[in-house]
């Protein structure tokens, strides 16, 4: 009996916790971080304040996990794109330009780094080393999949290319207001051509 109720235990934590990031996202897309309370994530999750502290914890911890969670989405999706191309250069693009208009179209992010930049900068700098990490070995993997596919040619650094690109992609999305015009998926696009390839190919644009 004791080995048929553990499936179901993990399944409610796992439903709690959905349940409780959900709620969480949709408190801070209201209201922001600074006026959310974990009654008012409880409350919209249907569960007790004390479940919210033991599964996730504080109200930074919840920030932490729905930013997580946020950023795991998106990664997810570019490990797919490699598929869906015959061309390192599309492939590159098209990976730039999916990061960029998911965080711009996310119904927080934008409003989080208008409303509470302070916050938004903290988590994805001073306390975002492990979501930049997931970054970084998503883009690796995509890639060393690029290699496998003959898009690219192999090199012993891949990863350091990669992380290269991802800081740079990580201060367009904490710095969207520049010089640069960056608007359009054209002007992303080419920036993607300009900029990022000769990084990952090791050849001039």
């Amino acid at each position: 009996m004791p080995t048929a109720s553990k499936p179901q235990s993990s399944r409610a934590t796992a439903d709690d916790n959905t349940r409780i990031l959900d709620a969480a996202l949709l408190q801070f897309q209201r209201v922001g971080v600074k006026k959310t309370t974990i009654e008012d994530v409880a409350r919209e999750a249907g569960v007790d304040r004390v479940t919210v502290y033991r599964r996730i914890g504080s109200r930074d911890n919840l920030v932490t996990a729905v930013f997580s969670r946020e950023v795991a989405l998106v990664l997810a999706e570019l490990a797919l794109i490699p598929e869906r191309h015959g061309n390192i250069e599309d492939l590159i693009t098209d990976m730039f330009v999916t990061v960029l208009n998911r965080w711009r179209a996310h119904p927080v992010a934008e409003r989080m780094l208008m409303l509470e930049p302070e916050r938004v900068v903290m988590k994805l700098s001073v306390d975002g080393a492990d979501i930049f990490t997931m970054a970084v070995a998503a883009t690796a993997h995509a890639l060393d999949r690029a290699v496998e596919r003959e898009l690219l040619s192999p090199a012993s650094d891949l990863t350091e290319r990669a992380e290269i690109v991802c800081r740079i992609v990580h201060s367009l999305i904490l710095l969207p207001h520049a010089a640069l015009e960056l608007r359009t998926d054209a002007q992303l696009r080419e920036f993607a051509r300009a900029y990022l390839l000769p990084i990952i190919t090791g050849l001039p644009a």
